[in-house]
């Protein structure tokens, strides 16, 4: 690892990097004892005064995609890669605490039964898809895969819901984006693979008691017909009839003129993350591209769907940063000084 710069914080004695593939529970009340007094021996002010606002956009980063053996965990190309990833992330936060005013973090959030997961559709022998089967179109019109017709509550209500998925899957096909994939059931309201990873966790409590600043938390993902891979909006925004499928969290684009400089990680690099991204970029390009100026993305913070033997998004992932440096980005590593310039 690059040499720690000298505005650096030094790593509070709680912090462990052993621990970061680890579950347990943060002991919040030791922790926000310590975090006073932390704030208190390093001059460390209120965030609400802070002259340079800084956002630390966190996407994503769930036991369920980083914690080796959990359902959708982001090994990427070394086989441990959001272990990695989230060791630098810790000792990112630590020691740039001064710096950030505030940390936002997004959940994917699902429920059993959603469009990506294998209830939801069947063969002609009522086999369910195994994860990471690709659905296309084809595959709907030779009838190889059909929507499940024995799932009911809310779905039942819908008027020819495999009319409904024939338009999903060509509407994805139309504007360029992944084939739908069927997952393995993963970040599951209620389920432990939800909770944030609890390295995270801590670093985000600890930052918010030392720095006195409320975290936000933002949701998505919960509608059973559509892929939320954005935590801006869905893939598929509207049904056959023109019903909202779910709106733009204009909240994160309303933070690029309220912060100084954005920094984005998480997971997967390939997916939620380059997705968030894309949505932010299309979104300023409506008013102000020059605001991607403002966006700093910690490039060894976040990694790629690997599948091995199965599917490779690195170079998809390294080829959408590539095109946001080139709209105005800054790509960054998390060992560098935080942006606190104009």
């Amino acid at each position: 690892m690059t040499e720690k710069h000298s505005s650096f914080l030094p790593l509070p004695v709680h912090y462990s990097p052993q621990k970061v593939d680890q579950v347990y529970r943060v002991d919040y009340a030791g922790l926000s004892t310590d975090a006073k007094n932390w704030s208190i021996s390093h001059n460390i002010t209120p965030a609400e005064l802070d002259k340079k606002r800084i956002l630390l956009l966190l996407i994503d980063i769930q036991n369920t995609f980083c914690i080796p053996s959990y359902e959708l965990f982001v090994g990427g190309r070394s086989g441990r890669a959001a272990v990695e990833d989230n060791e630098r992330l810790c000792e990112f936060i630590y020691h740039n605490l001064s710096s950030i005013t505030k940390i936002t973090v997004t959940m994917d959030t699902h429920l059993p039964i959603q469009i990506f997961h294998p209830i939801f559709w069947v063969d002609a022998k009522g086999n369910h898809p195994e994860p990471y089967t690709r659905i296309t179109l084809d595959d709907l019109r030779n009838h190889r895969w059909k929507y499940n017709p024995l799932i009911g509550g809310y779905l039942a209500s819908i008027p020819n819901v495999q009319q409904y998925v024939e338009y999903y899957v060509k509407t994805l096909t139309d504007e360029g984006k992944y084939d739908l994939t069927i997952w393995p059931y993963h970040a599951m309201l209620g389920g432990i693979g939800h909770a944030l990873v609890s390295a995270i966790e801590e670093a985000i409590f600890f930052h918010s008691i030392a720095r006195n600043v409320q975290p936000n938390f933002e949701i998505k993902g919960e509608h059973p017909l559509t892929e939320h891979y954005s935590a801006l909006k869905p893939e598929v925004d509207h049904d056959l009839q023109g019903n909202i499928l779910g709106k733009l969290n204009s909240r994160i684009i309303e933070d690029l003129n309220q912060f100084d400089a954005i920094y984005i990680a998480g997971q997967a690099k390939s997916h939620c993350v380059a997705f968030t991204i894309r949505d932010i970029l299309q979104e300023i390009k409506k008013t102000n591209i020059h605001l991607a100026r403002k966006i700093f993305l910690l490039e060894d913070c976040s990694s790629p769907v690997v599948i091995p033997g199965v599917i490779d998004y690195s170079e998809l992932a390294d080829k959408a940063y590539y095109e946001f440096e080139e709209e105005g980005m800054n790509i960054v590593q998390s060992t560098e000084p935080i942006c606190n310039s104009d």
